[in-house]
């Protein structure tokens, strides 16, 4: 199957220009300035994308697959996702974890879910355990996991600095973090430990400890909802100063923004004020989490549920309200990540990489297409292909 893409602006996601791109099967065949009809092919679908910018598929790294939590009981499990939440969102790549339920939300059924999201269409990949420590792996060890099962690429999320934490130690960081390193040193995965950072003024300090303690670089971690609240967004600006990455977590709500959770948009700005490089910030969704608000006692008094759908909204904030330019904010879900989470065919419109691709409108940076591995999920804002039970 060809597919031809004709008078788009190519943001790759540096600004390439106007360009033609060739698709054969699920890869980017050929990038030229004018790429006409091949002779003799009848079987080849022509895009015009004239009026629109085309961006690699976007890569959310931070997704509740099978679904979460239920912090206010068994009623409260969120429900997994569907195949075109993600597709009418742009994103073609997915990352698996599991949160607070390390118990009824298994490794197994992780893994199944992620191979049944790529039977639909899209890529996805997992990182072994949840919250919890000791970690519950698959195969009882982190580093089996990372080496033996092609979807695992990491670790997590564990938790920190939050109620619901096992309050790991520092010894304990270390040893899990020693183990994703080694499976994604022998497997040629990232090997990355996915780390839910929690409301304690703790912050980062348990992270800053391990490497401080030990020869574990700081971009073994992978910290995430950095912008949950302002004091922990400000010493994740200095953890991004002494080289580490960063994630700011897209699912929000007002009130959550009325209590001092900062927007993506505006934080990503506040980031690259700082001198943060953009390589080190990426946004994720946590898209089927369970989102609880608790009072000062610990108790629950509400719950939202993460939605993917904002992953993109927030990097369209962050070019219309915020003025970053769109080859910068569009990095925090395209190439920052698949550099991150080392997957070498994301990420990027490069000759020979995975065929992953989503037309904006120029005028407004609305959706209109996405292709995932060479085939159209969404054409004109409509799904086009759905999941099996949808």
């Amino acid at each position: 199957m060809l597919t031809l893409i004709q008078n788009g602006e190519i943001y790759a996601p540096q600004y390439l220009g106007k360009k033609d791109i060739l698709l054969i099967g699920s890869k980017i065949g050929f990038i030229k300035d004018k790429i006409k009809k091949p002779a003799g092919f009848v079987d080849i679908n022509i895009i015009n994308a004239k009026g629109k910018i085309v961006v690699p598929g976007f890569i959310d790294s931070h997704v509740h697959i099978i679904g979460g939590g239920g912090e206010g009981s068994y009623k409260n499990r969120t429900p997994e996702l569907m195949l075109t939440d993600a597709t009418l969102a742009g994103i073609t790549t997915l990352i698996g974890v599991i949160g607070t339920d390390g118990t009824t939300r298994t490794m197994a059924s992780l893994i199944a879910k992620a191979r049944g999201l790529e039977e639909e269409g899209i890529s996805c990949f997992v990182h072994t355990g949840s919250y919890q420590v000791p970690v519950k792996t698959l195969t009882g060890k982190i580093e089996d996991d990372i080496i033996l099962i092609d979807r695992v690429i990491g670790a997590g999320e564990i938790a920190i600095a939050d109620h619901r934490s096992s309050q790991p130690t520092v010894e304990e960081m270390a040893k899990i973090a020693s183990a994703a390193r080694i499976g994604g040193l022998l497997s040629g995965k990232a090997g990355i430990v996915n780390v839910h950072v929690g409301e304690s003024y703790d912050h980062l300090k348990l992270l800053e400890e391990v490497v401080e303690r030990t020869e574990i670089p700081i971009r073994q971690f992978y910290p995430t909802h950095i912008n949950r609240n302002h004091h922990l967004f400000e010493a994740g600006i200095a953890y991004a100063k002494k080289g580490g990455y960063v994630d700011l977590t897209t699912s929000s709500f007002l009130n959550f923004l009325d209590e001092g959770e900062i927007k993506c948009s505006r934080g990503l700005k506040r980031m690259l004020e700082a001198g943060v490089d953009i390589s080190q910030i990426t946004f994720t969704s946590d898209g089927q989490a369970s989102l609880p608000e608790f009072n000062e006692h610990g108790e629950m008094t509400g719950l939202r549920i993460g939605k993917v759908s904002t992953l993109f909204k927030e990097v369209r904030d962050a070019i219309l309200e915020e003025g970053i330019p769109v080859e910068i904010a569009i990095q925090v879900i395209t190439s920052s990540p698949a550099n991150i989470l080392k997957l070498k065919q994301k990420g990027y419109i490069e000759e020979g990489k995975d065929a992953d691709l989503v037309l904006l409108t120029k005028k407004d940076y609305r959706i209109d297409t996405v292709i995932a591995l060479g085939k159209v999920m969404v054409e004109h804002e409509e799904a086009i292909v759905k999941g099996t039970f949808e």
